[in-house]
């Protein structure tokens, strides 16, 4: 169902529990949390033995309301994951290579399909518009501001508009001057003749005066962005719209930093929102220049299997997607899970509406959302006629507002077709998704250990030889640029075994270090002028002398990848 309509929260955590219940070896649904009204966040697990630490994936969406697309996109990358679990060797629909679907299969996944539940449901049950989370905690709120109500009693919080000779936009006419027809409200140019309108939220002003109408604010009458309440480089209002109270203020966000705090092997991070049909990287406050270059390599691979895949572009959060040049974003998710979780971590703005529009390509990619021509709302009209059904654009309806006076109702619902994709596109959004970043979840460490020889020495001595190895493309610490991280261990070779003494070295516990990948990213550490790869960076070998008899543990690992065990019997 979530490849063909948008999922409320009871057909979305019953799909959850059904995939729970047909495949109890390797899926598992639990909460990270509850949400501010008291609803469960869905966190569906899945791998085998999902209390054993391993390389790890997570995928979360739908952390900005309307963003419903990314709950379908999540839950679709679950699905192909189970799939793969189950023995299929695909991603979207596409043939996934036989070693990468394996590193799938040895790979926990950690999906949040829907981050903010109670904005989700207001959003699809009663069309208001909600940024985050419907709940304003805030202490001033004596002053006039807008509150979503449902004025004509339809059930649904809409727009309203009001004629005004001051008003910003008017009706945009069509080649034959006459308005379209259901109604497209936009700008008001200078050369246009009227009439005139105010648009505002379908609501009322609360402590109004009688008088003075004040500005919609799109925060108005609910608090929280989200993706503005996470650590890295947070700033508090004024400085950052839907900041919160401080970090971690709103109980989503909160739940979502201690899962990942308690979780440090988690290597690749997937925030899906809409709209735009892009891809945003890291670093979101400061140059490429200034990234770690080999970071920058790595998502650029990143960047062709999504260009390969679904045709979006990749952007640099701080070159092409700050709404106000030289302001970065604050308490941004994708910037804390890069920074401080040490992950390959970045957005994806699903549904190409611009493409769709036949929108040339902008650069910056933010300017995409602001300089739009009147040609362009015609072609929205136009798709939103011809294959949304006419979701968009409604009739205006004549109210008594009980505030303003005579308003009209309706005209714009952007929920399906702006905001998110028509129907009819919401399968191939998920399938190429799903067939791109399945390729980068296969990209994490994988350590093993392997029993190279034993030589007896003497009387119950023995050598024992072991190989440690990583046949992952990322490093054991993952990025270049998280090797300093704290939770960026070193691997550690413990010896355990009652009936033995190790006599070589004199320790039980040996500090490995890390041990490298073979991917260094694309167009980077091999030229065709010096064609040389690297040593044997990405193995290491053990002598062991101990002394006893029976069986032997040896346990390789660290908190970031978890622990490999491998059992020797010397004396047989």
């Amino acid at each position: 169902m979530f490849r063909t309509h948008y999922l409320d929260y009871a057909e979305l955590t019953a799909q959850l529990s059904a995939w729970a219940t047909s495949y109890p070896d390797y899926v598992l649904v639990s909460s990270l949390g509850k949400s501010a009204q008291g609803r469960d966040i869905p966190l569906l697990t899945i791998g085998r033995n999902p209390e054993q630490a391993r390389p790890a994936v997570w995928i979360d969406g739908n952390m900005h309301a309307v963003e419903v697309c990314g709950s379908s996109v999540a839950l679709a990358m679950a699905e192909d994951v189970i799939a793969i679990y189950g023995g299929k060797n695909e991603a979207g629909g596409k043939p996934l290579p036989v070693h990468m679907a394996d590193a799938i299969r040895n790979t926990l996944f950690y999906v949040v399909p829907r981050m903010s539940p109670d904005g989700a449901e207001a959003i699809l049950k009663t069309g208001r518009y909600v940024r985050s989370s419907p709940v304003n905690e805030r202490a001033n709120q004596s002053h006039p501001h807008w509150v979503a109500s449902d004025v004509d009693g339809d059930g649904l919080m809409a727009t309203m508009r009001q004629q005004d000779p001051q008003g910003e936009v008017v009706e945009l006419r069509g080649d034959d001057d006459q308005p379209l027809s259901p109604p497209v409200m936009v700008p008001r140019l200078p050369e246009d003749t009227g009439p005139f309108y105010k648009l505002y939220p379908e609501g009322l002003i609360a402590n109004f005066d009688g008088q003075h109408i004040p500005d919609p604010y799109f925060l108005g009458d609910n608090q929280y962005d989200f993706n503005r309440n996470f650590s890295h480089h947070w700033k508090p209002e004024p400085e950052q719209a839907g900041a919160g109270h401080y970090p971690g203020s709103a109980p989503e966000t909160r739940a979502v930093m201690d899962f990942a705090i308690s979780h440090p092997h988690i290597f690749a991070w997937l925030n899906l929102h809409t709209f735009g049909g892009v891809v945003i990287r890291p670093m979101g406050d400061k140059p490429d220049n200034k990234m770690d270059q080999t970071d920058l390599a790595i998502y650029k691979q990143a960047e062709a299997w999504m260009t390969e895949h679904t045709g979006y572009p990749t952007v640099s959060g701080f070159h092409e997607f700050l709404y106000e040049p030289d302001k970065p974003l604050h308490g941004d998710l994708v910037d804390w899970a890069y920074h401080q979780r040490g992950c390959l971590a970045y957005v994806v703005e699903l549904w190409d509406l611009f493409t769709q529009l036949g929108i040339e390509r902008k650069k910056p990619f933010v300017d995409h959302y602001t300089h739009l021509q009147r040609k362009d709302f015609v072609a929205l009209w136009k798709m939103d006629r011809d294959i949304n059904q006419g979701r968009i654009f409604k009739p205006w309806r004549a109210v008594n507002h009980p505030q303003l006076g005579a308003v009209e109702v309706g005209g714009y619902d952007g929920r399906v077709g702006v905001s998110n994709p028509p129907l009819a596109k919401l399968a191939e959004t998920c399938a190429a998704q799903s067939a791109a970043f399945l390729r980068v979840a296969s990209l994490v460490p994988r350590i093993h250990v392997e029993h190279v020889s034993t030589e007896k020495l003497g009387d119950a001595h023995w050598r024992v030889e072991v190989r440690v190895s990583n046949s992952g493309y990322l490093g054991s610490y993952g990025l270049s640029s998280a090797r300093e991280l704290p939770i960026s261990e070193s691997l550690r070779l413990n010896v355990e075994g009652d009936n033995y003494t190790v006599v070589s070295p004199a320790e039980s516990v040996q500090d490995m270090g890390h041990l490298d990948g073979w991917g260094q990213g694309l167009h980077h550490g091999i030229s065709i002028f010096m064609p040389w790869t690297r040593g044997n960076v990405s193995e290491k070998t053990v002598r062991l002398v101990v002394k006893g008899a029976g069986d032997l543990c040896i346990k390789v690992g660290s908190c970031r990848v978890g622990w490999q065990s491998l059992v020797v019997s010397p004396h047989r």
